[in-house]
């Protein structure tokens, strides 16, 4: 897929990337950055463009580190679960073949009589 080269306006500023995200996609990113970063500049007078980016980029990284953690954690608890039905299901098997010879045995005693 070739790369398509996308304009953005961030904080005043124009940039130009190459991607092969779409560019609604790419778009919707920046406008999101854009407006973090002019929120933080508004509620920071003294704060520059940089110091609102590498704030703007430690808080997107937070949320990147916990949103993973969580779902490491949910893909071990489900790991977890598949597991438990697993040896659920073995051990239904295991009981039902177990009914199924008490019941062969029943049979063999009740034709002996």
């Amino acid at each position: 897929m070739p790369a398509n080269k996308i304009k953005l306006e961030i904080c005043g500023s124009n940039y130009v990337i190459a991607t092969t995200d779409t560019e609604e996609y790419v778009l919707s990113l920046a406008e999101k950055l854009d407006s973090d970063m002019t929120q933080m500049l508004a509620s920071n007078p003294t704060a520059s463009v940089t110091t609102a980016a590498v704030i703007t980029a430690l808080g997107y990284l937070d949320e990147l580190k916990k949103s993973t953690s969580g779902a490491d954690n949910m893909r071990a608890q489900i790991k977890d679960y598949l597991e438990d039905a697993a040896k659920a299901k073995l051990a239904a098997e295991e009981a039902r073949r177990e009914v199924e010879r008490l019941r062969r045995e029943i049979g063999y005693l009740k034709e002996k009589k």
